[in-house]
């Protein structure tokens, strides 16, 4: 069941999420893609996030006011209608569908966002897809035609997939032991400044 929280300007939702979610798409399509880091929080100190890795490293990196922080709260499956745009990690399959890892359902302000399908970063998940889901057949709907700019995706989303939306937000979700995706472009120095920061809330995890 998806978290409820004050109501957030649609304005602030556009700006907020639309950026986050271009800044990922385009990421994606770059020969050299900012980094993305995923992990738990440690500690926020001042204007420095500490990341616990999964690979059981750390990593710092500093927040300003320009980055953009996003909540990632709990949905369901069957907040996807036909015509709900949507965006799924996933993984190819011998038949020509794809096995979604994930689905995030977007409001309507963000219908286009990232729009496509493209190589993903993820061990189990080597593609993304943003578009509007067509048809939805099978048992509750887990089969899934995405349809974006240029072509469609059918995509099968398993019992177990989990299903996110994002709200935008700030510091205050930054809480030691949440889980979180950093997307951060190293400077010369070395040091990472986080453009975008994706924080799981209530116990989710950011499954992108």
């Amino acid at each position: 069941m998806r978290t409820r929280k004050s109501p957030v300007p649609a304005a602030a939702v556009a700006f907020c999420c639309t950026a986050l979610l271009l800044a990922i798409a385009g990421a994606a399509r770059a020969a050299e893609p900012p980094p993305r880091t995923r992990g738990t929080i440690e500690r926020l100190d001042g204007d420095m996030l500490t990341l616990g890795t999964r690979g059981g490293q750390k990593a710092t990196f500093k927040l300003t006011p320009d980055t953009k922080i996003v909540g990632a709260v709990g949905a369901r499956l069957g907040d996807i209608k036909p015509n709900t745009y949507i965006g799924t990690s996933a993984a190819p399959q011998p038949d020509g569908t794809l096995k979604a890892i994930e689905v995030h359902v977007f409001p309507e302000s963000m219908r286009g966002t990232g729009d496509g399908h493209y190589p993903w970063d993820l061990e189990n998940a080597n593609t993304m897809t943003n578009g509007a889901v067509g048809a939805l057949t099978g048992t509750s709907g887990r089969t899934m035609t995405v349809n974006y700019q240029g072509g469609e995706r059918k995509v099968v989303v398993p019992e177990d997939t989990p299903v996110v939306a994002f709200e935008p937000s700030d510091r205050g979700i930054v809480k030691p032991g949440a889980r979180a995706l950093v997307i951060a472009p190293k400077s010369a120095d070395g040091t990472q400044t986080a453009a975008f920061l994706v924080v799981g809330e209530n116990g989710v995890n950011p499954p992108m």
